[in-house]
């Protein structure tokens, strides 16, 4: 039987209600797919909780095969899906907890996490949980917004406020973190100087049109290097016309396709962790934001099993 189950094995409407239809356990497992469907902590419109079913829901419609990394992910990964953590929806800090313990257990057994938000600030939970494996990390972040927000209405946790968290808990290398795709309009000025202020690497949407893909990607390869990094994407770091079931849309960004790009272009990396966020399916009626979710998904096992596949070698050769 092909990994995972394949539509010539049974219909992609025949499903176990896992990502691709992965299994829940494999004795080698090197990836997997966990659900935090926290939604509580944002700010304006709620329903993220819904979006790991989502998401896995329009897996389905994917192939094993990635054309452009040129590798199988799933297959080459042992990938599994353990579901979702049963989180508190009216209570972030047990949560958090929760969250943290299934994302660390899976990081000490060298399993890379994959993780489908729930709002923002579950990204927090998962830093913490890197942090205490690989003490503090690099972090690439794509989205139209900062998050490095203080407050609001006087609450410190919540989905516009994961990193300047992470900047106070020491859990970040703050010189290596790259917020990609900012766009919009702001409160003030120092809605922007309160991320590069913690040393953050900022990249607007503007600037990353005018340089290229190539270019930014070259000065976050140059500047992370071989440090241990997680991944966050919010998915309203796409133009709402590609993923319009968000919760704060922000027009003027890039298309799916530019997104994909960049995305696939980040090899050669020490991913240690990714997660995907703010994914709303009460308004995505027609899906093309959980598909355009689950693809991304399936970029990042692509890089999880490229960057397996290059330190097997690299241990083969030094064995030599």
């Amino acid at each position: 039987m092909k990994y995972p189950l394949s539509p010539d094995v049974k219909p992609e409407f025949c499903t176990t209600g896992s990502f691709m239809r992965l299994p829940a356990e494999h004795e080698d497992a090197r990836v997997a797919i966990v659900g935090l469907p926290f939604d509580t902590a944002a700010s304006f419109r709620v329903g993220a909780r819904f979006a790991p079913q989502a998401i896995r829901q329009s897996s389905m419609t994917l192939f094993p095969y990635h054309p452009v990394l040129r590798v199988f992910p799933f297959e080459e990964t042992n990938a599994i899906d353990i579901g979702d953590v049963p989180v508190i929806p009216h209570n972030i800090h047990r949560s958090y907890g929760l969250m943290e313990e299934t994302v660390l257990g899976l990081m000490k057994q060298h399993i890379i996490p994959i993780a489908l938000g729930g709002d923002h600030s579950v990204t927090l939970a998962n830093l913490r949980a890197a942090a205490k494996v690989y003490g503090p990390v690099a972090m690439i972040h794509f989205d139209s917004h900062t998050d490095t927000w203080d407050t609001y209405y006087e609450e410190k946790y919540w989905h516009g406020s994961p990193f300047i968290r992470a900047h106070e808990e020491g859990l970040l290398q703050n010189e290596k973190v790259f917020q990609i795709g900012i766009r919009g309009t702001l409160n003030h000025p120092g809605d922007i100087r309160s991320s590069t202020d913690l040393g953050y690497n900022l990249i607007t949407t503007q600037e990353l049109k005018a340089r290229g893909i190539a270019d930014v990607v070259a000065e976050i390869r140059e500047k992370i290097g071989d440090t241990p990094c997680f991944l966050t994407f919010d998915i309203d770091f796409v133009d709402p016309s590609c993923a319009p079931g968000t919760g704060t849309l922000e027009v003027g960004g890039p298309t799916s396709f530019e997104t994909l790009e960049m995305v696939r272009s980040l090899t050669g990396f020490n991913f240690i962790g990714f997660d995907l966020v703010e994914v709303l399916p009460p308004y995505d009626p027609a899906q093309i934001t959980s598909l355009l979710a689950a693809t991304i998904v399936h970029d990042f096992t692509g890089l999880a099993a490229l960057q397996i596949a290059a330190k097997h070698k690299k241990t083969v050769a030094e064995t030599k």
